[in-house]
């Protein structure tokens, strides 16, 4: 099952295991307990360190696909109900390592939240093989199960349960059960997964031992393109650097092409998000992830409150949050999120293969959306509210050549319908005649732009009527010592290629501003040119 590359890099990966770990496999009939257990042979080939076993349980594992790991003659808490390949390959290989004693790379006033819960958890958390955010969710509560002892946590493909799929009518990837009970669904992160902990035990922000980091000279409070443009930027300059970020790549992450970015003829948002991570750890740039900011206090130096409970103080502050998907806020939208309403094509796709879908907006994400899905499933109606689609020609031409297409153009959605819990239809206007229509279909995926994600900045700095911080051509805010740059901003065209120029600009703004008020660490000279 494992392709001879795959097992060399095992090899190299599994060398650096502190501790031996072992899969226990429950005994048992399963049509794929066969192939399951071939996978993990193959797996477990590669090291002396992974030993596998095949063992009954007594019912703690939840059929003979299920498999859970095991250290020292305990559990870790991590399972696995299904074949783990595909995008959740890494998920179990990352599991073994974390098990063996590799370090987990969380912050650690997150460590230290997840280690003061004392309340029994148990997630569940269906996934399906071809979502690419999926693995996030399973690898988040891995650590968590490691971190914690009253934690469990189980991967399970949908595919091989559809039982349980049918019966909690799951309808969209990840979907995370805690306890028995939905606890998150859609596209989640591990920033996401933490604030909705300390939603339910807001104690465990409450931590001893916070060590405090010196004053920075800047904070970034963003990981996408213009955030990391902005540490970066701001590193070179030998200034003490913090970043602060609920999700590094921000949107860029979920984009699968990018042909656009002038030197990089063609890549991904994950390599694309990759090579930034890479870039950025070339500096010595402290990184707080999966963390918000809740405020910021203003003065000659900010304070800087995040939610963990930590406190950090700041010269300067470069707001690069980026924006989140905008919603239809209609009727039968917010209710059916998971059950036939969804913003990811790429990962809830696969649920409506041979059934007819809408795709809200006409601009290239919209296109974009209609084109991926076009090859799953049965048809595709593009709704846009505007009299002409806003996507670049180049996709337009593309859509227009799928049979399965369908363009409305100068519509408004209305309502999303539903019928035992399950979309139904979606009920749509003609702006010209003012007709209603209904539309019958079984999924509505949204991609009608984004929102800034600026609800911290409220009363802090100037926003636009739409939410935007207000900036001027150096990336000045209102607020003296307070920059911001791309998706959050008013800059016209959110374009990556534009976010890394604005956050570059944010930085040697800041640069200038702690220079000219003398605010530079240790009153020292600068190491290099302003315009270096």
């Amino acid at each position: 099952m494992l392709s001879t590359e795959i097992v060399t890099a095992l090899k190299v990966y599994t060398a650096t295991m502190q501790n031996p770990i072992t899969f226990v496999l429950q005994t048992g009939e399963h049509a794929k307990r066969a192939e399951l257990l071939d996978f993990l042979e193959h797996i477990s080939s590669v090291s002396d360190n992974i030993i596998l076993e095949q063992r009954d349980t007594n019912g703690a594992l939840r059929s003979p696909v299920s498999f859970f790991i095991e250290v020292n003659g305990e559990s870790t808490g991590i399972e696995f109900s299904g074949i783990p390949s595909g995008h959740e390959f890494n998920s179990l290989i990352l599991a073994v390592l974390w098990s063996s004693g590799t370090e987990m790379k969380l912050d650690d006033s997150i460590k230290s939240m997840i280690t003061n819960i004392g309340t029994e958890l148990h997630f569940e958390v269906f996934i399906s093989l071809s979502c690419h955010n999926c693995p996030d969710v399973v690898q988040g509560l891995n650590q968590f199960a490691l971190l914690n002892s009253h934690i469990k946590t189980e991967m399970l493909d949908g595919g091989f349960f559809p039982e349980i799929i049918a019966e909690r009518d799951i309808q969209g990837v990840p979907s995370v059960y805690l306890n028995g009970e939905l606890f998150a669904n859609g596209k989640v992160e591990i920033g996401d997964l933490v604030n909705k902990l300390i939603e339910r035990f807001p104690t465990i922000t409450k931590l001893d031992h916070k060590e405090s980091l010196p004053t920075q000279d800047v904070t970034v409070i963003g990981g996408g393109p213009a955030g990391v443009a902005a540490a970066v930027y701001s590193a070179r300059k030998g200034l003490k650097v913090t970043m602060v970020a609920e999700r590094f790549g921000g949107q860029v992450k979920d984009t699968m092409g990018i042909e656009n970015l002038i030197g990089t003829a063609k890549t991904t948002g994950p390599e694309l998000t990759g090579s930034l991570k890479e870039h950025m750890n070339d500096y010595d740039i402290t990184f707080k992830e999966h963390l918000r900011v809740e405020s910021i206090e203003q003065g000659r130096v900010k304070k800087i409150l995040l939610s963990s409970g930590e406190t950090i103080q700041s010269k300067s502050v470069i707001i690069a949050t980026g924006a989140r998907w905008r919603e239809l806020n209609v009727p039968g939208e917010k209710e059916n999120i998971g059950n036939g309403v969804a913003y990811c094509p790429h990962c809830d796709g696969p649920f409506f293969k041979g059934k007819d879908v809408a795709v809200i907006g006409g601009g290239n994400s919209g296109v974009e959306a209609a084109l991926d899905l076009a090859g799953i499933v049965k048809s595709v109606s593009v709704f846009e509210f505007a009299p002409e689609l806003k996507a670049d020609k180049v996709l337009i031409d593309q859509a227009k050549k799928r049979s399965n297409i369908t363009i409305l153009k100068n519509v408004a959605t209305k309502e999303i319908h539903a019928k035992n819990g399950k979309v139904s239809a979606i009920e749509y206007q003609e702006r010209e005649s003012g007709e209603l229509k209904t539309h019958d279909l079984s999924g509505v995926f949204v991609q009608i732009g984004l929102v800034p994600n600026s609800q911290f900045a409220q009363g802090l700095v100037e926003l636009s009527l739409y939410g935007e911080v207000v900036i001027n051509d150096k990336c000045e805010t209102s607020e003296t010592g307070i920059y911001a740059c791309g998706d959050v901003t008013t800059v016209p065209y959110k374009q990556i290629v534009i976010s890394m120029g604005e956050g570059s600009k944010a930085a040697l703004s800041a640069f200038e501003y702690l220079l000219m008020n003398d605010l530079l660490q240790n009153n020292e000279e600068p190491t290099e040119a302003i315009a270096a």
